[in-house]
């Protein structure tokens, strides 16, 4: 097991909204996020996890979850495969309550919906959007074939958005599942408003009209097939080339946290995935756990910024060895993870993540 997460700590760094990169001076000294990025875009720093579930039941026990643990993983309320045939509109309405109320803590609550082929994707934006927009976490897109179904869902939200008098971007993640999408990757990362790629194995896998065998939806296949891995490294380069998060699928282990462990591990070291999905409450613990850095790097990485900023972001010389700029992203980096992942952030480090650090 980990270290216990500061729940208390994350409540009071996590207020009803998205997260966002921290901003303002300190002391009057630039903030990492104002120092060390311009023009460009910075990874948004989204939880190590986030968790879906279809059913109102799931859904308020993983709500309850999260007020318990903090908000260290998301919750994806899905209307893909949790609504039952027909009954499309009154789940989403149903979730859209959920969203809205009082149970959900910290806003960080997402949904699924049906993809763009499907007669009922329209009337589940509309009713979630209007619904709940201001409190949307995320919206994941499914089954996506192509960057122009991605463009287009992009602009379906953004519709929605204005008829309901949301304003604000409502960050889409969108599931990578099929051949088409993989190949269109580095325009899709690209398109403004993706928050984050979500590579799903099962779809992925089951596309390939039986070239690629049933062993490659688990482990160790969904890491070792080469068609497998080539998808996931292309993903996860296109997504991180965009600043964008690549998120890894599910793994089939729903109650044992070793394997759960160990796949998350895979995930984050071998292919760069800097999230992964959970359906089933007793993976998010292993996944949250395996996403969170080291602590010596943790350690490291705050004392490097710390002394960075005191330089006002010159080079240092620290454990006699050189940081400059690229290496204070990295240590940025590190430190915004852990944050995210319920780590406890070094004292010499915590004011880069204090509430009530001025605007930039």
């Amino acid at each position: 097991m980990g270290p216990a997460i500061g729940v208390a700590s994350l409540r009071a760094s996590h207020p009803e909204k998205p997260p966002s990169q921290p901003c303002g001076t300190w002391i009057g000294r630039l903030h990492p996020s104002a120092a060390l990025y311009g023009a460009e875009r910075a990874l948004p720093p989204l939880p190590p996890c986030v968790h879906y579930a279809g059913s109102e039941r799931y859904i308020r026990k993983a709500l309850s979850l999260q007020r318990e643990m903090g908000p260290i993983f998301d919750i994806a309320c899905d209307c893909e495969d949790g609504a039952p045939v027909g009954e499309e509109r009154a789940h989403a309405r149903a979730m859209a309550a959920l969203i809205a109320g009082n149970d959900n803590a910290f806003g960080r609550v997402g949904a699924r919906i049906h993809d763009v082929t499907h007669h009922a994707w329209r009337s589940e934006l509309d009713i979630l959007v209007r619904g709940a927009g201001a409190r949307l976490a995320f919206l994941t897109l499914p089954k996506a074939e192509s960057v122009v179904d991605v463009e287009r869902f992009l602009h379906a939200v953004r519709e929605e958005a204005l008829r309901a008098g949301v304003h604000r971007t409502i960050p889409v993640s969108v599931m990578m599942e099929t051949p088409g999408a993989v190949h269109d990757a580095w325009a899709i990362a690209a398109l403004p408003g993706v928050a984050s790629l979500d590579f799903g194995t099962l779809d992925f896998v089951s596309a390939h009209h039986g070239a690629v065998p049933a062993a490659a939806m688990q482990s160790p296949g969904q890491f070792d097939h080469p068609l497998v891995r080539r998808a996931k490294c292309e993903v996860a380069a296109a997504a991180l080339a965009h600043a964008v998060v690549p998120a890894h699928g599910v793994t089939l282990a729903l109650e044992d946290p070793d394997i759960v462990y160990a796949d998350a591990m895979r995930a984050r070291n071998e292919f760069g995935f800097l999230r992964m999905w959970s359906i089933h409450p007793a993976q998010i613990e292993p996944i949250v756990r395996a996403f969170r850095p080291d602590a010596v790097e943790v350690e490291t990485s705050a004392a490097v910024l710390a002394a960075a900023q005191a330089a006002d972001w010159a080079p240092i010389r620290h454990d006699g060895k050189l940081y400059d700029r690229a290496s204070y992203r990295y240590c940025w980096d590190v430190l915004q993870q852990a944050h995210a992942a319920g780590a406890a952030i070094p004292a010499a480090a915590s004011a880069f993540f204090s509430p009530t650090e001025p605007a930039h």
